[in-house]
């Protein structure tokens, strides 16, 4: 970028080659990659979306409709676009599930506040306007959430976020193994999902999906003299190889007798028949190590009729951990009987051609495995992401024990109170809460749309049926509007109230910006392909 002084000289301020988008241009471009980021993932939304097939360079095939893992392979280069990405990705952490519906409020409500910006509206006054009526929805949340964490509203969320995920046939099984597996591991009010393992394999039908009261390792036994089955185990953690330790620094022996080699390989076994021993006698019959086992301690560790599994994962090792009871020990010397942990049957079985560890009926196991099951790698690999999004949101209904009705009635009914909240405000601001409204309105448009009807005759039955009950949704496969709440379409507080907020703060930061400097090289393609794209009148010269 370059201005003339007075003489006729130029002065660089930025390096040649820098690509810049100051003031309307910059809010456009932005604005537009916004919409075209929501337009993408919006046909997955609610039971009857569509799914998305994502080829990566190495030809990896991916087929979903989980919005954040479509935004997540997709490569995405604009900057403004990462921003909304970075959306799905807080909503996926948080509450694991409404990925897709954060995206596309965040998106409507950056074309809505295009019309205002169109109209003269200062973006500062725009993003206020948000900001209040997103403090407002959050108030309308809560007055039209309703407690409950009982079993059967565990399922029906569950079933709710497995809906249109390639669950269907087996949604009601499934959402029950989800339901058993957070209520298991949730300790005092508090959920830790990732003490809930899913193991996936393929080569069976879904149904044969089950939930295991400990923990599968996907390893094997190191040693085929080892027992294949062990019942009531009992069971050692290592964090410390069963094999001589080398030196710490470079260390040279010499040995100048023949005897003297061969007392020195005697001392090495002698030394690991040693640490064999000291397992042996705190009675363990099972040992995992999350280090390596020496053939030697293999082969007496078999003889003494110790199943032992080596290189297991440090995540696998925490949560045979919680399920056993175990002590995790990184000394043999230091390994005590109290240190073992308990389990009912520890076996080694074959699934899908891949034999397996499946440490089992343990007593009260705070980590507990979920073994999906399906006919393809895709297939498992989608029913694993459906299983992920219940899991999360099974757990968020634990923790806050609030829900409210799925189908686009929160949306609708927070619009037509946020509406009558704009009308009592003064000032331009108004203008921005009833867009925020209208924005919210998206989610039952798209659901209407995804399922082939008429959007604006849902949106109309919707907003009447709303005049007598917060629960009016849209059932997409009777294409009438019915209560959500009897129809078991339960959602929790939690999905909406992040994607709100989120989707706000997103699109406030977004309207802020005005100016657009991309340094030559990374990023500089993507901001001029914005230039050709559709909707922007005359395109945009770069700005040198």
């Amino acid at each position: 970028m370059a201005q003339y002084s007075g003489a006729g000289q130029p002065i660089l301020v930025l390096p040649e080659g820098t690509n810049r988008f100051i003031g309307r241009d910059a809010q456009r471009m932005n604005i537009l990659a916004g919409k075209v980021l929501a337009e993408t993932v919006r046909t997955t939304l609610g039971p009857k979306g569509m799914d998305k097939m994502l080829v990566d360079s190495l030809g990896d095939i991916v087929v979903t409709n989980d919005g954040v893992t479509i935004l997540k392979e997709m490569d995405i280069e604009h900057p403004a676009a990462k921003m909304l990405v970075e959306v799905a990705k807080t909503q996926e952490d948080e509450v694991g599930d409404g990925t897709t519906t954060a995206v596309i409020i965040a998106g409507e409500l950056l074309k809505k506040a295009e019309n205002l910006l169109d109209m003269d509206i200062h973006p500062t006054i725009v993003a206020m306007g948000y900001r209040q009526a997103a403090e407002k929805a959050q108030e309308i949340l809560n007055d039209i959430s309703i407690d409950a964490d009982d079993k059967e509203t565990l399922i029906q969320v569950a079933m709710t976020a497995m809906t249109g995920k390639g669950t269907e046939k087996a949604r009601e099984p499934l959402a029950r193994l989800v339901v058993d597996a957070v209520k298991q591991v949730e300790e005092d009010g508090e959920v830790e999902i990732d003490h809930i393992k899913i193991e996936k394999k393929d080569g069976a039908i879904v149904e044969e999906s089950k939930l295991v009261q400990g923990v599968i390792i996907d390893k094997e036994r190191v040693h085929p003299g080892m027992p294949k089955k062990v019942e009531d185990a009992k069971i050692a953690l290592l964090n410390c190889p069963i094999e001589v330790k080398e030196t710490e620094v470079d260390a040279e022996i010499r040995i100048t007798d023949p005897t003297q080699m061969q007392a020195f390989i005697e001392q090495e076994e002698q030394m690991i028949r040693d640490m064999v021993s000291t397992i042996v006698d705190t009675g363990a019959h099972v040992v995992f190590s999350q280090k390596g086992i020496d053939d030697l301690a293999q082969h007496y560790l078999s003889k003494a009729g110790v199943m032992a599994v080596r290189r297991v994962k440090k995540s696998d090792i925490e949560k045979l951990s919680k399920a056993t009871g175990a002590k995790v020990v990184t000394n043999i010397e230091d390994l005590s009987a109290d240190d073992l942990g308990d389990a009912g049957i520890v076996s080694e079985k074959k699934i899908s051609g891949e034999e397996m560890i499946f440490v089992e009926d343990c007593k009260e196991p705070k980590a507990v495995t979920l073994l999906v099951r399906g006919s393809t790698g895709h297939v498992v690999s989608e029913i694993e992401r459906a299983i992920d999004d219940a899991i999360g949101v099974v757990a968020a209904t634990v923790e806050d024990g609030k829900v409210v009705a799925g189908g686009g009635a929160p949306e609708i009914e927070i619009a037509k109170r946020l509406k009558d909240y704009a009308d009592a405000i003064s000032g331009r601001e108004q203008l921005a809460i009833t867009a925020f409204a209208e924005a919210l309105e998206v989610v039952p448009k798209t659901l209407a749309e995804n399922a082939g009807l008429d959007s604006i005759d849902s949106l109309v039955d919707l907003r009447a049926a709303h005049e007598n009950s917060v629960y009016m949704g849209l059932d997409v496969f009777e294409g009438a509007v019915t209560d959500m709440y009897k129809a078991g379409v339960i959602e929790p507080h939690r999905v909406k109230k992040q994607a709100i907020q989120s989707a706000s703060e997103a699109a406030e930061m977004i309207l802020r910006i005005d100016d657009v400097i991309a340094s030559s090289g990374a990023g500089r393609a993507d901001m001029e392909g914005m230039e050709g794209m559709g909707g922007m009148p005359g395109g945009m010269p770069p700005m040198m």
